[in-house]
């Protein structure tokens, strides 16, 4: 028998509806109207841990329980595996240690726990915390349940596929999945694609953490230096060992979408569906709707695989203020207008009867002011008109896709910084702060008493990292010796000193 043949056969004999459901194909009319086709979203997000992943996770332990009679296993996970693997031992009636990072929010923990697992929070980050339950799998002998790179949970994710299958009799033309370690897409494309081979698999990832779509590009497993958390649930440096032959046999195409787009998706489920999506929950949305865009797509049946939405509830404000960037419906613009009596009521008057949803202006000593001007537009040709007439009487910057601008500029206040004199100048960074207690503190200390902070925000965007924007007083031959020492502190950062938004509001 194949390897291909026994992962199929894995597949049709898999357990998995002992505790998990047979989850609907729902058609997404809104959307179907307006993107022209016919849109399905398959509704992971019903089962019993809001999450595809107890899928995978019973599949292997209820193969290690009949096989071996296995009483205890063990994982590490910030989110939806750690429940797979709870629910399966709580259901099999034996232990489970979930080894989760000190950053893992607290309903997350608590969920864990309510199944019956016994939760260690060991590390600042997930490879911390898979390192020591490695160990701690090897000082007492017991297995370790991988959220992805085992056959037997991609053969336990596979059944979405041959739900999928069955369910939708009807020309597919192509399934939208979201990817992190490439469990999911490894699982329903290997299905399909034996049955199915017309129907396009196209793979989803978020841009700050495609590891699948490098891998691709470049004929081998790339791993990750650093990955986003916006989307956690697929924050994955590098596919599976045993998931990247699959994947590259199957996958027909893959894709990036950015933040705004996620969060658009995000918005587009809750009016479809009124449930709301973790980010990674609506990956295979946000890339299905930049894929009809790209391709002019018509008349097709297209499924989107909303996998989870077991949602922090602090990220709900963030996800809504980007909802509209990912629509084209909001642009952010930086307006110069002179620092005379009339300015303002010239410029409001230019802006019209557009509904205008951020505005910030503060007078200061120069002969111009600058406006941050956000305003609710129908389309992208409604931005580009609104910004060519804005340009016949104002200096205007489009902000729309500064990130420093979305994150914190609209949140701040203070005004430019000060003249530097003796050969300094500003270097300014934006530092991702571990959401815990003490972080701050520990980043100050870390840093020393060399480093002058010249401008300092912080905002908290419901995600397990929160961004900091932080400017340093530096010397020409400094930056070096200062960018080494935020390396050592750990936290990722990037020199954000280029930003449109710093050049035109802060410096």
């Amino acid at each position: 028998m194949t390897k291909k043949r026994q992962i199929i056969e894995k597949i049709i004999s898999s357990k998995v509806y002992d505790i998990a459901q047979v989850t609907p194909i729902d058609k997404a009319s809104n959307l179907s109207k307006s993107l022209k086709n016919n849109i399905f979203l398959k509704r992971e997000d019903l089962q019993p841990t809001h999450s595809f992943k107890v899928r995978g996770s019973y599949n292997k332990i209820e193969h290690l329980y009949r096989k071996k009679n296995v009483q205890h296993v063990v994982t590490a996970s910030a989110g939806n595996h750690a429940q797979g693997v709870a629910l399966a031992a709580k259901h099999l009636k034996i232990k489970a240690t979930i080894f989760m990072p000190l950053t893992t929010p607290k309903i997350k923990v608590n969920s864990v726990k309510m199944l019956g697992a016994k939760v260690k929070l060991t590390g600042n980050n997930f490879d911390e915390s898979a390192l020591a339950a490695s160990k701690y799998c090897s000082q007492y002998n017991l297995d370790f349940i991988h959220p992805f790179d085992d056959e037997l949970v991609i053969a336990g994710q596979g059944t979405v596929g041959l739900e999928i299958a069955n369910q939708f009799t009807d020309n597919i033309y192509a399934v939208f999945i979201g990817s992190g370690g490439g469990g999911l897409v490894s699982g329903v494309g290997e299905y399909l694609k034996s049955i199915r081979p017309d129907i396009k698999i196209i793979a989803v990832e978020s841009e700050d953490s495609a590891a699948l779509h490098q891998t691709l590009n470049s004929g081998k497993r790339i791993k990750l230096k650093e990955v986003g958390l916006f989307a956690d649930g697929t924050a994955a440096k590098q596919i599976g060992k045993k998931n990247y032959p699959i994947i590259k046999d199957v996958v027909d195409y893959s894709m990036t979408v950015n933040i705004d787009e996620i969060c658009s998706a995000v918005k587009d489920t809750f009016i479809e569906t009124r449930t709301i999506p973790e980010p990674s929950g609506a990956l295979a949305l946000a890339g299905l709707k930049k894929y009809v865009s790209r391709y002019g797509l018509k008349k097709k049946n297209l499924i989107a695989i909303y996998c989870g939405s077991n949602l922090n509830f602090e990220m709900l404000a963030p996800i809504v203020d980007r909802s509209s960037m990912g629509e084209q419906k909001e642009v952010f613009l930086g307006v110069q207008i002179p620092e005379v009596q009339g300015s303002f009521i010239k410029l409001c008057s230019a802006i019209g009867n557009k509904n205008i949803t951020e505005f910030s202006y503060r007078m200061d000593d120069s002969s111009s002011a600058k406006v941050f001007l956000g305003l609710e537009l129908e389309s992208k040709r409604k931005k580009e008109l609104s910004i060519k007439s804005l340009k016949k009487k104002f200096s205007v910057i489009d902000l729309s896709e500064d990130e420093v601008s979305k994150v914190h500029l609209r949140h701040m206040s203070g005004g430019r910084g000060p003249a530097f004199n003796g050969g300094e100048y500003e270097e300014i960074y934006m530092v991702d702060f571990p959401e815990k207690p003490g972080a701050l503190l520990f980043f100050l200390e870390s840093l020393g008493n060399q480093w002058n902070i010249s401008l300092f925000h912080y905002k908290n965007q419901g995600a397990l990292y929160g961004g900091a924007l932080i400017g340093f007083k530096v010397k020409k031959n400094s930056k070096k010796k200062l960018e080494q020492k935020l390396i050592s502190i750990g936290f990722p950062f990037t020199n954000q000193t280029s930003s449109k938004a710093y050049q035109a509001f802060l410096k």
